[in-house]
């Protein structure tokens, strides 16, 4: 059996200053994936969040897309440059990715 592993990508649907990302950065973030690893999957429902930061409150709505593929470093490597590729994008500070292992039954 082949070990997999999740990656998810939390991105926002709302710029920082307010304004909502276009559509179409968020299509071409998923067709990257997509055409990268020859499957995503992306959840189209608002996910919504809120955290603290300098004494200061933010909330986000966001989006997630993930993609489910053999655990190699290759892959990591990716997502670890595909990160800094997403934080100019959407003019973040960051980008939450996260992974884990998953097993397929």
């Amino acid at each position: 059996m082949s070990s997999l592993r999740r990656f998810e990508i939390l991105v926002p649907l709302l710029f920082n200053d307010g304004t909502p990302v276009p559509e179409e950065l968020l299509v071409s973030t998923f067709l990257e994936l997509r055409e990268h690893f020859g499957a995503a999957s992306w959840e189209t429902q608002t996910v919504r969040g809120i955290w603290e930061h300098e004494g200061a409150t933010y909330r986000d709505n966001l989006t997630r897309f993930f993609v489910d593929v053999p655990d190699l470093p290759e892959h990591r490597a990716f997502f670890i440059h595909f990160k800094e590729v997403l934080k100019q994008r959407f003019k973040q500070a960051d980008i939450w990715i996260t992974s884990h292992t998953i097993e397929v039954i």
